[in-house]
Protein backbone atom coordinates (compact mmCIF):
# COMPACT_ATOMS: atom_id res chain seq x y z
CA UNK A 1 0.00 0.00 0.00
CA UNK A 2 1.49 3.35 -1.06
CA UNK A 3 1.59 6.23 1.39
CA UNK A 4 2.47 9.88 1.20
CA UNK A 5 4.68 11.32 3.91
CA UNK A 6 5.57 14.94 4.40
CA UNK A 7 7.00 17.38 6.87
CA UNK A 8 6.27 20.95 5.91
CA UNK A 9 6.77 23.66 8.53
CA UNK A 10 5.35 27.08 7.64
CA UNK A 11 5.24 30.39 9.45
CA UNK A 12 2.33 32.57 8.41
CA UNK A 13 2.32 36.29 9.20
CA UNK A 14 -0.57 38.71 8.66
CA UNK A 15 -1.67 42.08 10.02
CA UNK A 16 -4.73 43.82 11.42
CA UNK A 17 -6.35 46.14 8.87
CA UNK A 18 -4.98 49.65 9.20
CA UNK A 19 -2.33 48.20 11.55
CA UNK A 20 -4.50 49.19 14.48
CA UNK A 21 -3.66 47.75 17.91
CA UNK A 22 -6.93 45.83 18.26
CA UNK A 23 -5.87 42.48 19.71
CA UNK A 24 -5.88 43.23 23.41
CA UNK A 25 -3.96 41.11 25.89
CA UNK A 26 -7.23 40.27 27.68
CA UNK A 27 -8.51 38.53 24.51
CA UNK A 28 -5.24 37.36 22.92
CA UNK A 29 -5.26 33.76 24.17
CA UNK A 30 -8.94 33.32 23.34
CA UNK A 31 -8.29 34.46 19.76
CA UNK A 32 -5.18 32.28 19.49
CA UNK A 33 -7.12 29.20 20.67
CA UNK A 34 -9.83 29.89 18.13
CA UNK A 35 -7.28 30.24 15.33
CA UNK A 36 -5.66 26.95 16.42
CA UNK A 37 -9.06 25.27 16.09
CA UNK A 38 -9.37 26.60 12.53
CA UNK A 39 -5.91 25.24 11.71
CA UNK A 40 -6.76 21.81 13.13
CA UNK A 41 -10.07 21.79 11.24
CA UNK A 42 -7.98 22.19 8.07
CA UNK A 43 -5.94 19.05 8.94
CA UNK A 44 -2.86 21.07 9.91
CA UNK A 45 -1.08 21.20 13.26
CA UNK A 46 -0.61 24.49 15.14
CA UNK A 47 2.90 24.50 16.63
CA UNK A 48 3.24 28.09 17.89
CA UNK A 49 1.09 31.20 17.72
CA UNK A 50 1.31 34.74 18.99
CA UNK A 51 -1.16 37.48 18.18
CA UNK A 52 0.46 40.86 18.71
CA UNK A 53 -1.86 43.85 19.05
CA UNK A 54 -1.50 44.59 15.30
CA UNK A 55 -0.29 41.36 13.66
CA UNK A 56 -0.13 37.60 14.07
CA UNK A 57 2.58 34.93 13.70
CA UNK A 58 1.62 31.25 13.37
CA UNK A 59 3.92 28.24 12.94
CA UNK A 60 2.13 25.21 11.56
CA UNK A 61 2.83 21.68 10.50
CA UNK A 62 1.21 21.94 7.09
CA UNK A 63 -0.90 19.16 5.61
CA UNK A 64 -0.73 18.50 1.90
CA UNK A 65 -4.51 18.04 1.80
CA UNK A 66 -5.20 21.77 1.73
CA UNK A 67 -3.77 24.82 0.01
CA UNK A 68 -1.94 27.59 1.80
CA UNK A 69 -4.25 30.27 0.37
CA UNK A 70 -7.36 28.34 1.46
CA UNK A 71 -5.95 27.87 4.96
CA UNK A 72 -5.05 31.55 5.38
CA UNK A 73 -8.44 32.61 3.97
CA UNK A 74 -10.19 30.35 6.51
CA UNK A 75 -8.04 31.60 9.40
CA UNK A 76 -8.58 35.27 8.58
CA UNK A 77 -12.27 35.15 7.69
CA UNK A 78 -13.35 32.85 10.53
CA UNK A 79 -11.26 34.58 13.20
CA UNK A 80 -12.59 37.99 12.07
CA UNK A 81 -16.13 36.64 12.35
CA UNK A 82 -15.34 35.23 15.82
CA UNK A 83 -13.88 38.53 17.04
CA UNK A 84 -16.85 40.51 15.69
CA UNK A 85 -19.58 38.11 16.89
CA UNK A 86 -18.07 38.01 20.38
CA UNK A 87 -17.59 41.80 20.38
CA UNK A 88 -13.94 41.48 21.42
CA UNK A 89 -13.32 45.00 20.09
CA UNK A 90 -15.44 48.10 19.62
CA UNK A 91 -16.30 48.53 15.96
CA UNK A 92 -15.60 46.14 13.12
CA UNK A 93 -12.49 43.94 13.13
CA UNK A 94 -10.73 42.99 9.87
CA UNK A 95 -7.35 41.59 8.87
CA UNK A 96 -5.40 43.37 6.12
CA UNK A 97 -5.27 41.79 2.70
CA UNK A 98 -2.27 39.59 2.04
CA UNK A 99 0.08 37.56 4.19
CA UNK A 100 3.61 36.27 4.33
CA UNK A 101 4.43 32.57 4.41
CA UNK A 102 7.90 31.25 5.15
CA UNK A 103 9.14 27.65 5.21
CA UNK A 104 11.53 26.07 7.71
CA UNK A 105 13.40 22.83 8.20
CA UNK A 106 12.96 20.49 11.17
CA UNK A 107 16.30 21.71 12.57
CA UNK A 108 14.82 25.25 12.84
CA UNK A 109 11.64 24.21 14.68
CA UNK A 110 12.80 25.10 18.21
CA UNK A 111 14.31 28.46 17.28
CA UNK A 112 11.27 29.54 15.25
CA UNK A 113 8.92 28.41 18.03
CA UNK A 114 10.89 30.44 20.59
CA UNK A 115 10.93 33.43 18.25
CA UNK A 116 7.15 33.37 17.85
CA UNK A 117 6.42 32.84 21.54
CA UNK A 118 8.80 35.69 22.44
CA UNK A 119 7.06 38.27 20.22
CA UNK A 120 6.18 40.61 23.07
CA UNK A 121 9.84 41.09 24.00
CA UNK A 122 11.01 41.03 20.40
CA UNK A 123 8.81 43.98 19.43
CA UNK A 124 10.20 46.13 22.20
CA UNK A 125 13.40 46.21 20.11
CA UNK A 126 12.14 45.97 16.53
CA UNK A 127 9.03 47.26 14.76
CA UNK A 128 6.77 44.99 12.74
CA UNK A 129 7.83 46.87 9.60
CA UNK A 130 11.52 46.15 10.29
CA UNK A 131 10.74 42.54 11.16
CA UNK A 132 8.68 41.88 8.05
CA UNK A 133 11.16 43.48 5.63
CA UNK A 134 13.89 41.42 7.31
CA UNK A 135 11.88 38.23 6.66
CA UNK A 136 11.46 39.12 2.99
CA UNK A 137 15.16 39.90 2.64
CA UNK A 138 16.33 36.80 4.54
CA UNK A 139 14.15 34.54 2.39
CA UNK A 140 15.26 36.42 -0.74
CA UNK A 141 11.70 37.33 -1.70
CA UNK A 142 11.52 40.13 -4.23
CA UNK A 143 8.89 42.69 -3.28
CA UNK A 144 7.59 46.13 -4.10
CA UNK A 145 7.07 48.09 -0.88
CA UNK A 146 3.78 49.53 -2.16
CA UNK A 147 2.31 46.00 -2.20
CA UNK A 148 3.21 44.87 1.30
CA UNK A 149 1.33 45.64 4.52
CA UNK A 150 0.38 49.19 5.37
CA UNK A 151 3.03 50.30 7.84
CA UNK A 152 2.52 53.22 10.20
CA UNK A 153 5.55 52.73 12.46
Amino acid sequence: MANTYSQVLLQIVFAVKGRQNLIFETNRQRIEKYICGIIEHNNCKPLAIYCNPDHCHILIGFSLTTSISDLVRDIKSNSSRFINQNRLIMGKFEWQEGYGVFSYSKSQLNSVTKYILNQQNHHQRKSFNEEYIEFLDRFEIAFDSKYIFEFYD
